[in-house]
């Protein structure tokens, strides 16, 4: 039984690639400049009024989060209607709501907002919103759905679930195998949904967690916590790490302690992680995407809602209020095709 379909999703099952055909459906151009008269007359990317779009996030303290806003500002530089406005990555909660604070007496036409803190960040968004200022919340939810016109997710919970088929498939009925977990921080519910994902796909197929460390998402914090999980679990068959980023010192730590039993299964999509799984020397089998291109997909939604499109490969007349991205198993077959939008851990 497939876990993924729920209804909280109003766009579902696209990739990042099948989004950005929904938002443009015009032939890409050699020279990636959209909102430019060369286009195909009527399409998303026929010029149309300049958009002033603000743009804020968190600081760029890890590899994932360096190109949700790399590829947000190149998002809005293929557009030559986009004005973006980029407020500089901070995780200090009051400079994010100053940020915002200054966007709306800028009068901005759309504010673009990946929120350090989602719950802290709903009062300033919300008045950006009731002084008619769109708002496109990105990743992190508000705590108000008034305070988005747009809410732009990955897939937390399906991470999970398709990393745990991946293993059931591996498994091949074997329900004695050995699974492992390296999550993330605990107490995010980011880390939850994506464990309790997880241990639901691999009850579909009679396994279960045997041995679960928890890290932090760093490079430092993912080798701590997988060298005491090895320590702790002398054979193991299955690996799931949860993050990319601190997935780089889980695989020093496996290095360094010579383990290579298992098959291990990646999280986010890093181009470091793809790499390993493309030179096929590595435990490291696999990866479950949550994609890096949703602040970017949420600049073109700003730029749809302000010139009052919508996204044309769907028949509603308007941009949708929630769209949730797949999360999609990267493997040796399928590598190729997810590379070129990978981000560097």
């Amino acid at each position: 039984m497939k876990l993924k379909s729920t209804a909280k999703i109003v766009v579902a099952g696209l990739s990042v690639l099948a989004l950005s055909a929904c938002i443009s459906n015009t032939p890409e151009k050699s020279d990636n400049v959209g909102g430019t008269s060369n286009a195909e007359a009527g399409s998303n990317d026929e010029k149309g009024d300049t958009v002033v779009i603000g743009f804020s996030a968190p600081a760029a303290d890890h590899g994932w989060m360096g190109a949700i806003s790399e590829q947000a500002k190149a998002a809005g530089d293929s557009y030559e209607d986009v004005d973006l406005r980029l407020a500089e990555g901070t995780n200090d909660v009051n400079l994010q709501i100053s940020q915002v604070e200054t966007f709306i007496n800028d009068k901005v036409d759309a504010i673009v907002l990946l929120p350090f803190d989602g719950a802290a960040m709903t009062p300033v968004a919300l008045k950006a919103m009731q002084a008619g200022i769109p708002v496109i919340n990105v990743d992190r939810e508000f705590n108000d759905a008034n305070a988005a016109r747009v809410t732009v997710l990955g897939d937390n919970y399906g991470m999970g679930v398709s990393a745990g088929e991946y293993v059931c498939e591996q498994a091949d009925g074997n329900e004695n195998a050995i699974v492992a977990e390296i999550a993330g921080i605990d107490s995010l519910p980011l880390t939850q949904d994506r464990s309790q994902g997880f241990k639901d796909a691999l009850a579909e197929c009679g396994l279960d967690v045997d041995n679960r460390v928890a890290a932090d998402f760093t490079v430092e914090g993912g080798e701590k916590a997988a060298g005491n999980l090895l320590q702790a679990a002398p054979k193991i068959d299955f690996l799931w790490n949860h993050d990319d980023d601190q997935g780089v010192g889980v695989l020093a730590a496996i290095n360094n302690a010579g383990r290579d039993e298992f098959t291990m299964v990646g999280g986010a999509g890093s181009a470091n992680a793809m790499r390993e799984i493309e030179s096929g020397d590595s435990v490291l089998k696999a990866t479950v995407i949550y994609p890096s291109t949703q602040a970017a997909d949420g600049i073109k939604l700003a730029r749809l809602l302000v010139q009052d499109k919508a996204m044309s490969d769907l028949v509603e007349v308007t941009v949708p209020r929630t769209i949730q991205l797949d999360a999609p198993v990267v493997t040796e077959e399928n590598v190729d095709e997810f590379l070129p939008t990978a981000f560097e851990s």
